[in-house]
């Protein structure tokens, strides 16, 4: 079986530095907020050429503590895509904030700017661009977009972990950003994780102030905040996992390769490919045909996983169907939503497996 994610074919020193990880922690005796994660916070901003890491409880509470200490909450609305994990929507109105949908762009499935633009108001307060797939949009434009708005941008950065555009890291370019580390993602803890990113020492301060349940010292709390603290022992896992970020990047960006080069079934339409190679870090290689649904059960038959991501859009969930969106409709993402599906692309595949990924891709009628 060729599987999305097979974490039991990771190099054995990976297991090793991960268990090494676990056993530092356990003897420490000391597990909520140490050396661990202001470590690995350290670590992950300079990764990512910011400032200050935060680390949090996961990825939808990074994006709600982000837009929070921003000040963004009841009355303000806050523009993304209906082509995202259900989660960036969520995060939103656990802000207090009123999401707005605009439509994406077919050749990326990331926003479009002209959707963007009329969706628009006085009440818009933040951009939440969602870096799907693993790609970077033109991150120069979106910034000039929101200065001329007047209006903040917030990354979600959860499927982009060491993505670069114009020499900049997915992270770096936001008054803040939000990051995942669910397993599956290219930086993965052994759990849920998350993570926010800025260049403010206020907007830190505050992160840091709300992710521990609004405190400002022990037993004073200023705020109602939330308990979001990323543990130590993930942290500790991350810290180690970070040291082979880059290499298995590159392993999803040559397997990618091999996939738009090789697949070349007229059935099958690819994602357009991005001009700087850097800014797609392929933590999903995302395929479109009209015969989805019947590609996954031909690619099952022949012991190769694909999952769909994502069958149904944001403003199609029952718990979003009163948010507004393009006047215009979203007919891009429902057309994305009907004809996408993920092939595998962890950077455990073998070359041999990715052929036969390729092969029987092309075998389909």
């Amino acid at each position: 079986m060729i599987r999305m994610n097979d974490f039991t074919a990771e190099p054995e020193e990976v297991r090793s530095r991960e268990n090494a990880a676990i056993s530092r922690v356990l003897s420490s005796g000391h597990y909520i907020l140490g050396k661990e994660v202001e470590g690995f916070e350290k670590s992950w901003a300079a990764f990512c050429g910011t400032k200050h890491c935060i680390g949090v409880a996961n990825g939808m509470e990074a994006i709600e503590l982000a837009l929070r200490a921003l000040g963004i909450g009841n009355g303000d609305e806050v523009i993304t895509t209906p082509m995202t994990a259900i989660a960036t929507v969520l995060a939103i109105l656990h802000a207090g904030a009123t999401p707005v949908l605009a439509d994406i762009d077919p050749q990326t499935a990331l926003l479009d700017r002209e959707s963007v633009a009329r969706v628009l108001t006085k009440q818009t307060k933040a951009l939440l661009p969602v870096h799907l797939y693993g790609r970077l949009p033109d991150m120069d434009a979106w910034s000039a977009f929101c200065k001329d708005a007047g209006i903040h941008l917030v990354e979600d950065c959860a499927q982009a972990h060491g993505a670069r555009f114009s020499g900049k890291s997915a992270g770096a370019f936001g008054e803040v950003s939000a990051f995942s580390f669910y397993p599956t993602k290219n930086l993965g803890a052994k759990g849920d994780a998350g993570a926010v990113l800025t260049n403010s020492s206020e907007i830190a301060e505050r992160v840091r102030s709300l992710r521990n349940l609004g405190g400002t010292s022990r037993y004073a709390h200023r705020e109602a905040g939330l308990n979001s603290r990323l543990d130590e022992l993930q942290a500790a896992i991350l810290s180690e996992r970070l040291l082979f970020l880059a290499a298995f990047n590159s392993r999803r960006q040559a397997i990618a390769h091999s996939y738009q080069s090789g697949i070349t079934n007229p059935a099958i339409e690819h994602l357009a490919a991005p001009k700087n190679p850097a800014s797609h870090v392929y933590h999903l290689f995302v395929i479109r045909t009209a015969e989805r649904d019947r590609l996954a059960e031909f690619l099952k038959s022949r012991d190769i996983e694909t999952l769909i991501h994502y069958p149904v859009p944001a403003h199609r969930q029952e718990c979003c169907r009163n948010i507004r969106y393009d006047s215009n409709g979203l007919p891009n993402a429902e057309a994305h939503a009907k004809s996408c599906l993920s092939l595998p692309c962890h950077p455990q595949l073998t070359d041999e497996q990715v052929r036969t990924v390729v092969s029987t891709v092309n075998e389909f009628r």
